[in-house]
C-alpha cells in the first residue's frame, strides 16, 4: 500500500520526567514551527492527541476559543499545566 502524499511518519519521541517532549526537527520545518510558537494540543480519547499551531487554527476559524473556553485570553498562560 502507497503512503499519501500529505502523509508522514517523523519518528518516535520520548516523554521527559517533567512531561516535555521535543518535536523532530524535520517536523518542525515542515510545519514552520519555531521558539516562543504556541501549540494547542487536542485530544481524542480513541485516537489519541494532536498538535497544531494555534496561529494557523485561529486563521482558518477566527473566535474559536472564545466559543469553545469563553474568553479570548483561552491561549495564554496554560502551557505547563
Amino acid at each position: 500500500m502507497e503512503r499519501p502524499d500529505n502523509k508522514r511518519f517523523y519518528g518516535a519521541i520520548t516523554v521527559s520526567d517533567r512531561g516535555q517532549i521535543v518535536i523532530p526537527a524535520e517536523a518542525r520545518r515542515e510545519f514552520n514551527i519555531n521558539v516562543g510558537d504556541k501549540l494547542l494540543v487536542l485530544g481524542d480519547l480513541d485516537q489519541g492527541l494532536a498538535l497544531i499551531k494555534a496561529s494557523s487554527l485561529l486563521e482558518k476559524r477566527p473566535g474559536l476559543f472564545s466559543v469553545l473556553h469563553g474568553d479570548s485570553d483561552s491561549l495564554e498562560g496554560n502551557e505547563n499545566e
